[in-house]
């Protein structure tokens, strides 16, 4: 297949073949080309984004105003996520759990991430706060006197949960969507 000239010197597209005088007389119309494929276009919501950055001081007020979250970390059998009831006791977030069960992995110090937060589905709002944090065992034998009579530390799962794991705050950050700049809802 030749490639035509152009008038600058310069290759273009390949030339075609040129007809025979049988094909040029042919009365059977070209073949029509396939359609342009369509690419459908993202939808986009009517809504828009509707948050808002939460100060530290409305993230530690938030955080302090409920009693149950969800904790994360990468354990030994791949990344877990489970709630606890917790408490906020000057620096740290704790929980109680089981010596025997996953959360007993945490005795050691490892890297998590805690959230607490609230969501309304009807209105499309809440917030939403998360923790990055180490937790481990607490081991102070004052702290652990203290820690059993604090409210909200106590586990909703039954059984034996007396090992303490206590989240130290390395960063905190909020969110809250669809609601007035501060939520009221916090207790």
């Amino acid at each position: 297949m030749a490639l035509s000239k152009t008038p600058a010197g310069q290759r273009s597209r390949p030339a075609r073949p040129a007809q025979t005088a049988e094909a040029a007389r042919s009365v059977h119309p070209a073949p029509l080309a396939p359609p342009a494929p369509i690419t459908p276009q993202p939808r986009r919501s009517s809504r828009r984004l509707n948050y808002v950055d939460l100060t530290l001081p409305e993230c530690q007020t938030l955080l302090e105003s409920r009693d149950i979250g969800r904790i994360a970390w990468n354990a030994g059998g791949g990344p877990q996520i489970l709630p606890v009831s917790y408490a906020c006791v000057g620096e740290l977030l704790v929980f109680r759990t089981s010596p025997f069960g996953v959360l007993s992995e945490l005795v050691r110090p490892t890297q998590v991430v805690f959230e607490v937060d609230e969501l309304d589905a009807a209105r499309h709002a809440g917030w939403s706060v998360i923790v990055h944090g180490r937790a481990q065992a607490v081991a102070s034998p004052a702290l652990l006197t203290h820690l059993w009579t604090v409210e909200g530390a106590e586990p909703w799962a039954g059984g034996v949960r007396n090992v303490f794991i206590g989240i130290t705050v390395e960063r905190m950050t909020g969110r809250s969507f669809g609601l007035p700049r501060t939520p009221v809802n916090a207790r």
